[in-house]
């Protein structure tokens, strides 16, 4: 029985070094890659996909192999816990998805190639000086068109009211701010900002922009985007119009760009530095050329009237 006990031992045993074996003898991939998207959304899930489909496409062409490793940090405070497993693996290289993500990437290391999208303005998140080690694309779009596309499509007039609604921890949102405010002043336009740091005073800051203007921008704010179906029940029941510059689905009209595309353009720029040994200094920040997009059931809802061209 001892005899039996043991040839079967003997048997698992040899097994489980075959497995070893063969597993050590599997090809690993060329490239070990990591993103750390800040939430799921759908602008943010479309910029990853896009970065995947391409970096994976510009590999198929050079006969590489990458390993995409993608984290949904969940929050702000969280992208740095995501980063550090990177770090900790020493990919070589990480996607940085949305200006939370980017930041805490670029605070995490200095010699791993870092890019970001689904940021809006660089040289805002990083006052001191862009990192060396950090490229990527901006999602940022013309302020100017904006704010003259509200003005003509909603008929606004001077001493009409615009709120602005964004996340004060989102320093691009300011950015944003301040130029439509800028714009719509010089029309003797109202502007107000209604600002919040915590998502649970979005109910009550919404309602009151709701009951007090005549129609809402949403900056390229990573936080409102992720809770804009608030923005839009509590909008869309006081008739009140959403300009978003991220596009979605609450937004009546918007002039903005393909998160896909974005996506890809930082994957093509990824398969740069991996493949042709770029650095990211030596690659450019892009911006994409926005379209514009009307919602036209919501528009129907709200009176606006869509134009032919």
């Amino acid at each position: 029985m001892k005899k039996t006990i043991s040839i079967v031992l003997t048997l698992i045993l040899c097994a489980a070094m075959c497995l070893s074996l063969a597993a050590c003898g599997e090809d690993k991939a060329d490239f070990v890659v990591g993103i750390c998207q800040l939430s799921e959304h759908e602008s943010l899930d479309k910029a990853t996909q896009g970065f995947i489909d391409a970096l994976n496409e510009e590999m198929e062409k050079a006969g590489k192999t990458a390993e995409i490793d993608t984290q949904v940090a969940g929050g702000p405070d969280l992208c740095g816990t995501v980063i550090n497993t990177f770090t900790a693996k020493n990919v070589d290289l990480i996607m940085a998805n949305a200006t939370p993500a980017l930041v805490a990437a670029a605070n995490a290391t200095s010699t791993i190639p870092v890019l970001g999208t689904s940021v809006t303005d660089y040289e805002d998140t990083f006052k001191s000086g862009i990192p060396e080690n950090v490229s990527g694309t901006s999602d940022a779009v013309p302020f100017a068109e904006q704010a003259t596309m509200m003005i003509d499509t909603l008929g606004l007039e001077k001493g009409d009211q615009v709120g602005v609604l964004y996340c004060t921890n989102e320093s691009n949102s300011l950015v944003q701010y301040n130029a439509v405010k800028e714009l719509f002043e010089a029309e003797g336009i109202v502007v107000e900002a209604y600002t919040f740091s915590e998502t649970t005073e979005l109910q009550a800051l919404v309602t009151a922009a709701a009951n007090e203007c005549k129609a809402i921008y949403v900056p390229s704010d990573n936080t409102v985007a992720d809770n804009d179906a608030v923005v839009g029940t509590i909008c869309s029941e006081k008739k009140i119009p959403v300009y978003t510059s991220y596009g979605g689905a609450v937004c009546y009209a918007s002039l903005a760009i393909d998160y896909y595309e974005l996506g890809r353009e930082t994957g093509k720029m990824a398969a740069e530095i991996l493949l042709e040994g770029k650095a990211p200094a030596d690659i450019d920040i892009m911006t994409l050329t926005p379209s514009v997009v009307y919602n036209e059931e919501l528009c129907a809802n709200l009176g606006i009237e869509v134009p032919e061209n």
